[in-house]
């Protein structure tokens, strides 16, 4: 019985406070997503690049995934980034472009990863490219200076791609409902602490006391002058 009673109690809060809950949840989640479309969009391309050696025996395949992290040392670097700006006629500092590359390598697979962040996805796939051909064209003229059978060759094993980083709209107006929604319920559970001292119908004051009204005096209306 006592659980009934205070089952029906959640309920008459949320008939009487629902609309509090719900008007905070779709505030925070429209706020979301006007910040969402406020933020300027940024797109990454990812391009990668491949690792072979010429020789394909267990030992050759170690020493190509012991290279692989000194291959990424050697790209990402500012020499390589003013290289690539000066290729593509880029407005940008060498720092500023490397802070918006990501490279790493995939001992597994053996190979380089090589992603770029910008506010243009086509440009972002045009530096990505860049990026690895200029690895590739690294590669080739260090063979030259090796035997055939030790040399190690990088090949780009497909077009780079770019897709949106952020922002991630739905996921922003997603959160920003959940945001609400907690924020709702915190704020209809304050409301009821600030109130729940205060007797509002005779009803209340009898289930709090546990005595019988017998009697109700009436507001007095302020005498008209």
């Amino acid at each position: 019985e006592e659980a009934r009673v205070k089952v029906q109690d959640y309920l008459r809060v949320l008939k009487r406070r629902g609309w509090l809950i719900v008007l905070i949840t779709v505030l925070t989640a429209v706020s979301a997503l006007i910040f969402s479309f406020l933020q300027t969009p940024v797109y990454r391309s990812s391009v990668d690049v491949g690792i072979q050696a010429a020789r394909i025996d267990w030992g050759q395949a170690q020493t190509v995934k012991i290279l692989l992290d000194s291959y990424v040392t050697v790209i990402h670097t500012r020499p390589w980034a003013q290289r690539v700006i000066e290729d593509l006629d880029l407005m940008l500092e060498p720092e500023a472009l490397i802070g918006d590359v990501t490279i790493a390598s995939d001992s597994q697979n053996l190979t380089i990863q090589i992603d770029v962040d910008a506010n243009d996805g086509e440009q972002a796939n045009r530096i990505a490219k860049r990026w690895a051909e200029l690895f590739v064209e690294w590669r080739d003229s260090e063979n030259q200076k090796q035997l055939k059978e030790d040399r190690v060759f990088a090949q780009i094993l497909q077009e780079p791609s770019y897709q949106l980083l952020r922002p991630k709209w739905k996921i922003n107006t997603a959160a920003g409902a959940v945001f609400g929604l907690l924020l709702g319920v915190l704020a209809v559970i304050a409301l009821e602490w600030f109130e729940a001292g205060i007797i509002r119908t005779p009803r209340t004051l009898e289930e709090q006391t546990g005595l019988t009204v017998v009697g109700v005096i009436p507001p007095v209306a302020p005498s008209k002058r």
